[in-house]
């Protein structure tokens, strides 16, 4: 096999291609000839998972569970209690935010017969991430 040739350092696309190795495509989604690029921007935020809770409640939650732990020793029975009270307040929030992000899904394709068939596409692509998300739990 030939010596693969360098250009300052780097092989160009057209000496890639002959000899036979694939230029490296960008990750993420492409645009489709015709797609708007706001249909481009909502398929990349379906493929970036969405954090649980906020940072703010992730520290609440977390601050919440450290002052329950500390009571351990004097009031066993007590400390268990609230920490069955805070993991149901966690579960609560979970189900809240999951039940909100299913409701906003429905609406982006149940809002009439003039929904194209981009719109159903990306709303199945949203339903995929959220699905996932919910099985990874």
């Amino acid at each position: 096999m030939a010596e693969l040739k360098r250009k300052e350092g780097e092989l160009t696309t057209a000496e890639l291609a002959g000899y036979g190795v694939a230029q490296k495509q960008p990750d993420g989604p492409k645009l489709v000839k015709g797609q708007e690029p706001e249909t481009l921007d909502k398929a990349a935020a379906v493929s970036k998972p969405m954090p649980l809770f906020s940072e703010s409640e992730m520290g609440d939650f977390r601050s919440q569970w450290s002052k329950v732990q500390t009571g351990f020793v004097d009031e066993p029975r007590r400390t268990v209690e609230e920490a069955d009270r805070l993991v149901a307040a966690v579960m609560q929030k979970l189900v809240e935010g999951f039940a909100n992000e299913r409701s906003g899904l429905e609406k982006k394709w149940e809002s009439g017969d003039n929904v194209s068939t981009e719109d159903l596409r990306l709303a199945l692509q949203l339903y995929r991430s959220f699905f996932d998300r919910l099985l990874k739990l």
